[in-house]
């Protein structure tokens, strides 16, 4: 009986620990826990930080992409970066006739391959404090830090900071942004 209950014990204490390390990877944002076992897209849905972005995935017709084997980096902005933009940029890139346009838009926010905040951090400390990064849409970002964040600059100069970094899904990573980057307009 003692064994029994000696046994008992320790699953019982191995099973906490697996618990507990399982919700060590996983992070909160947009008040929801972000699975490290689910994809990007089935992740961001629960998100109440990520409504615009979600919605601008599904108009773009990105949904079955983000959900695919990957891995991406995604560097993705709130609800409240999607504010910063010029009144009515949102709804006019939602519109059908501007689909190419939001996809153009969305796919800038992605990288192919999987980059932890510590991939990106070695990459500008060896490019001397910036690193360029090649997205999904052939454009390329730049990334550096200031005051130890990763920042996030487009073509045209404007930067986001990540602020939450290393929310690991099944088929890559994201780091939510503060600020929609747009690509230059060639």
């Amino acid at each position: 009986m003692k064994s029994f209950k000696t046994l008992t014990l320790i699953l019982s204490c191995v099973g906490f620990l697996t618990i507990t390390n399982g919700f060590s990877q996983t992070k909160m944002v947009g008040g929801a826990a972000m699975y490290p076992s689910k994809d990007i897209v089935s992740n961001a849905v629960n998100s109440k930080d990520h409504t615009t972005l979600v919605a601008a995935v599904k108009a773009a017709g990105l949904v079955e992409t983000l959900q695919g084997e990957g891995p991406f980096t995604v560097f993705a902005p709130t609800n409240s970066a999607f504010k910063k933009l010029p009144e009515g940029t949102v709804a006019t890139l939602l519109k059908p006739e501007n689909k190419s346009q939001l996809q153009g838009v969305l796919t800038y926010h992605v990288v192919a391959g999987k980059y932890s905040a510590k991939d990106l951090m070695k990459w500008i400390k060896k490019g001397k404090g910036m690193t360029e990064l090649t997205t999904v849409n052939g454009d390329t970002l730049t990334a550096m830090t200031d005051n130890g964040m990763i920042m996030i600059k487009d073509g045209a100069g404007n930067v986001s900071a990540v602020t939450i970094a290393d929310v690991n899904q099944s088929n890559g990573v994201i780091h939510v942004v503060d600020t929609v980057v747009l690509p230059s307009t060639k």
